[in-house]
């Protein structure tokens, strides 16, 4: 039996006056930012513009406690919205309310608050969790990491999901406050400053301050026992650089690589622009992977990436993501040429600085060095496919097309273009196309074919094509044919920092 409660018509009016329409009619956040590559990251209906992640992690257990406090403001009416989290999950609040909450798919936080969420509101979220972080499988994996001594969380694209609850799509960035405690004797290493450190009843208080717009899966904690060092770059920047104390035979050459940080910062920021954010570092935690990842202001290195002795080159490549996928992050996974091919492409500079191999010769060597029917050409550097996001030609196919740039529109406008393109979308984020038309607007030159050529070709670009833009010219025959060229100084260095890039 159905029943019809009828309200006299002054009351309706006024209950309508008292509700919203917006709360009222408030509907579901979308599960994800719309993503081909990654569908379920990231969600919809809101901006997250502060994380407070007040965090205690026992090593011997792996036990992480945490309380995260984001600050949102939405977008639409929400009656119920996502945040991306794997973690087990005690309570959720919002605006000092509990919240309705349950766990969907892979990583899907469910919150439905008591009443819905009008448009344009600020809103407060507390979820409190607990729960052993490396034991959380997503498709058999964890990005949480133990090591002898602590623990350490750093991967792309996705991290954040193991130990704080997110909105994890870098469209969405916001500042942080990281506060961890660890049992004393322990050290924590994150983002941006550390501004304090407090010890009670055998536990260390570390609290991390990270006051620029940061993507989630740049945000990265390590726990454990490290020798510090500290610098200034010659403008001032506070330089930490951390390294664990058990790396043995890696420990002096990753010193002698992370440790020159003031150095190429200084460098990059006369090439680059002005650098984009208040602290800088690295840190080497004794981890077995094989890769580096460009964690905001304090890029993480894996042990292995020194193994042959120092590599200034793998620090260059991910210093420069911090205006290259820090500054100006990828407005999808798809447009991951925006933050690898220019990160390469920092590498070849750096070459050419140090007399060891101009950029030209570096895009000859590659060009005329790979025939024709290698899977390198086949792959799409501008749209790679999710299964090769992080693919050798997505680094140096893309540093080739950027070679190609600087050849057509000439040193003084090319280096223009990559400083603009940080100023003018500071914290934000940029496709490939939209990088392509910016280059247009920038040079006044019709640059389409260019970018279609070297990032959207599934062939390799023919020796005449090639020529057009000052590719492989300097080593052909009379014929116009490819000549192998010879192998510039810095190759085998920036070969073994590549090893350690796709992560």
């Amino acid at each position: 039996m159905r029943l019809r409660l009828i309200v006299p018509s002054a009351a309706a009016a006024f209950l309508m006056l008292a509700i919203p329409a917006s709360a009222a009619d408030g509907t579901p956040g979308a599960p994800g930012v719309g993503d081909s590559y990654y569908p379920t990251s990231g969600n919809g209906g809101y901006h997250v513009s502060h994380y407070d992640l007040r965090l205690k992690y026992e090593p011997k257990t792996d036990r992480l406690d945490g309380t995260a406090t984001l600050t949102a403001t939405t977008t639409q009416a929400l009656s119920r919205f996502n945040l991306d989290f794997a973690l087990h999950v005690n309570e959720v609040l919002v605006n000092g309310k509990k919240a309705a909450f349950t766990k969907t798919g892979e990583h899907e936080l469910e919150i439905t608050p008591p009443s819905s969420l009008e448009q344009g509101k600020e809103v407060n979220v507390v979820v409190r969790y607990s729960d052993t972080p490396s034991q959380v499988k997503i498709n058999g994996y964890s990005a949480w990491q133990r090591t002898p001594d602590g623990a350490v969380v750093a991967n792309e694209p996705e991290a954040a999901v193991w130990w704080f609850p997110s909105n994890d799509h870098p469209r969405d960035k916001a500042t942080y406050d990281i506060s961890v405690a660890v049992p004393d004797g322990l050290q924590t290493v994150s983002n941006g400053e550390l501004k304090s450190q407090t010890s009670k009843l055998g536990w260390t208080r570390y609290n991390w301050r990270a006051t620029k717009p940061q993507a989630t899966y740049l945000t990265t904690l390590a726990v454990g026992k490290f020798d510090i060092t500290t610098d200034k770059t010659s403008n001032g920047l506070p330089v930490l650089n951390a390294y664990s104390k058990d790396l043995g035979d890696n420990l002096d050459p990753a010193k002698a690589s992370v440790g020159r940080t003031a150095e190429i910062i200084d460098w990059e920021s006369s090439v680059f622009g002005p650098y984009p954010f208040n602290a800088v570092g690295g840190y080497v935690p004794n981890v077995k992977t094989g890769y580096a990842l460009e964690t905001q202001t304090r890029p993480y290195y894996s042990p292995s990436s020194f193994a042959n002795g120092a590599n200034v080159s793998v620090v260059v490549h991910e210093l420069a993501h911090q205006w290259f996928g820090d500054n100006v992050s990828v407005k999808n996974w798809r447009d991951i040429w925006v933050n690898e091919g220019f990160a390469t492409y920092a590498q070849w500079l750096w070459s050419a600085k140090e007399g060891e191999g101009t950029t030209q010769e570096l895009a000859d060597y590659v060009y005329n060095g790979i025939p024709a029917d290698n899977d390198f050409w086949k792959v799409k550097p501008g749209d790679p496919g999710a299964d090769n996001q992080f693919h050798n030609a997505v680094y140096n196919r893309g540093a080739i097309a950027l070679q190609a740039l600087r050849n057509k529109v000439g040193d003084k406008t090319f280096f223009t273009i990559l400083k603009q393109w940080q100023s003018e979308n500071k914290y934000g984020n940029g496709s490939v196309q939209d990088f392509a038309k910016f280059s247009e607007r920038v040079s006044g030159k019709p640059l389409q074919k260019l970018f279609d050529t070297w990032l959207f070709t599934t062939t390799k670009p023919s020796a005449a094509d090639a020529a057009k833009d000052g590719i492989g010219t300097a080593h052909q025959d009379k014929a116009g044919r490819s000549l192998k060229a010879a192998e510039p100084k810095s190759w085998k260095k920036i070969k073994e920092a590549q090893a350690a890039l796709p992560h």
